[in-house]
């Protein structure tokens, strides 16, 4: 990525005994088409192989040193081919540049009317041969929606916008840094996850002992400008409820900074926070708004230290550019076997509950269950609000420590507009066969806590999390 801007490495292949003109066309058009869609590029110069296409292992080599030395800025590679093209090129651009980066393997289709000796691509075939040495020399690789289609076609334009989001998730959980911020709740065995798992897909875990927040928060004087500007930012953030007393707030923005401040200082992309009981009982506030507000600043902050949780929101969010949120699969919907209750505290950000657009705003206000026994007094901080009609995708990831991998689900569904008078974050939730869903979540030993966000991108997952990272992934309703 360079300068905010996705880039690709550009492969065109030929082979001799094919057209070049059409490889030397394509190679103009693809160019033309990442431009015009906001992408850059790295491909040969015309002078550095012949037209600055790749054909035999030397045109391949030369492209492979090229992205090599890009490598800081090449998020994902696309392999095109305008005629049939020769493997051998293709496959030793890739594995000389040793990227390790996700691909895409396009090929362009014939016109029945333009098959003679001088107009014939064969690109259909070829591509089954660039795969064939893919799957050879181990390259994972992603596939276009049809076997074959035009560069300037708006099929492709779909598959390379797919792709960049697939990059996106690929190399942002191989290179995350996740924090967990404070134990798990002592209770809370469903949180327990495997550091070395992770670490094995490139993911990072950063811990901070809860007091390291808290003495931070407990430092930061009353009337410090960040203190002040914090509480501004809350109170412009959601409608706070009128009986807050001054000490809550304080209390509240103090926390919210030193959160905010651990994070930027550790260079971490999204955390799990222990949320209850400690915070509470030894600082005298709620954590969920300032897990809501970081996550509407695409920070996803997941509740009671659930870095698998995070993980899998991070993900989301990678997909979509959208905020996440961590929720629980948590009431039955009456008799109706296709909707459930999802709800929390809750983590949510403004823009997850009510869509980007929205002018409505949150409730800042008070823990309901937890403050039964946890005080009134200590638990300022709660988001509430009912999630609106939408489209949705759920994702959960877990270290299977007992096998000794990273297993996930994932799927789509949509948030309802039907009521539920629960007070906290709610969202009523269609998904199709939940049931089937549900038994696949018990029998396989997932946790309760899901990631969701408010776009369809569950293809996108699959992709990077199962082709690239590896991991064992049930994509419901595509079985």
């Amino acid at each position: 990525m360079k300068d905010g801007k996705t880039v690709f490495g550009l492969v065109v292949g030929t082979r001799g005994c094919f057209n070049t003109e059409l490889a030397i066309a394509g190679r103009t058009q693809l160019v033309a088409k990442l431009e015009a869609l906001g992408y850059g590029s790295v491909i040969l110069p015309t002078d550095a192989t012949p037209n600055g296409l790749v054909e035999d292992a030397g045109d391949g080599f030369k492209c492979g040193r090229l992205f090599s030395d890009n490598r800081d800025i090449i998020d994902g590679i696309i392999v095109v081919l305008p005629n049939f093209g020769n493997e051998l090129g293709v496959v030793h651009a890739i594995a000389s540049a040793k990227l390790d980066v996700p691909i895409l393997l396009q090929a362009c289709d014939d016109d029945i009317d333009h098959v003679s000796d001088a107009e014939r691509r064969d690109s259909f075939c070829g591509k089954i041969s660039v795969a064939n040495n893919f799957y050879q020399y181990g390259i994972r690789f992603t596939d276009t929606a049809f076997h074959t289609s035009a560069i300037d076609s708006e099929r492709f334009s779909a598959d390379i916008r797919h792709f960049e989001r697939v990059c996106r998730v690929t190399n942002g959980l191989r290179n995350a840094r996740i924090g967990a911020i404070g134990a798990r709740p002592r209770d809370f065995q469903t949180m327990r996850f495997s550091e070395k798992l992770l670490q094995a897909s490139g993911i990072t875990v950063v811990s901070a002992d809860l007091s390291e927040i808290l003495g931070a928060a407990g430092r930061l004087d009353d009337d410090a400008a960040a203190v002040k500007a914090k509480i501004a930012e809350i109170q412009d953030y959601g409608k706070v409820v009128p009986d807050v007393r001054r000490e809550h707030m304080l209390r509240q923005a103090k926390l919210g900074i030193a959160i905010g401040d651990w994070i930027a200082e550790n260079q971490v992309h999204a955390a799990g926070v222990q949320c209850w009981t400690s915070v509470q009982q030894n600082y005298g506030c709620a954590t969920c708004l300032s897990m809501s507000m970081l996550g509407e600043q695409l920070i996803p902050c997941a509740c009671e230290t659930d870095v698998a949780g995070v993980i899998s929101m991070y993900a989301l969010m990678l997909a979509t550019g959208n905020p996440s949120a961590l929720l629980d699969w948590n009431n039955n919907y009456g008799d109706a076997i296709d909707k459930c209750v999802c709800t929390h505290c809750s983590n949510y950000p403004s823009s997850f509950t009510f869509g980007k657009d929205a002018t409505e705003k949150l409730e800042i206000s008070y823990l309901g269950v937890l403050s039964t026994t946890l005080g009134h007094d200590n638990c300022f901080g709660a988001v509430k609000g009912k999630v609106a009609p939408g489209d949705m995708t759920y994702f959960r990831l877990t270290t299977d420590d007992i096998h000794g991998t990273i297993r996930a689900y994932v799927g789509e569904g949509r948030f309802t507009d039907d009521p539920f008078p629960m007070k906290g974050g709610i969202a009523v939730c269609a998904i199709p066969e939940l049931r089937k869903l549900l038994r696949y979540i018990i029998k396989n030993g997932f946790e309760h806590h899901v990631g969701m966000v408010r776009e369809h991108c569950a293809a996108v997952i699959e992709e990077a999390t199962s082709n690239y990272l590896g991991w064992n992934v049930y994509r419901h309703g595509e079985d």
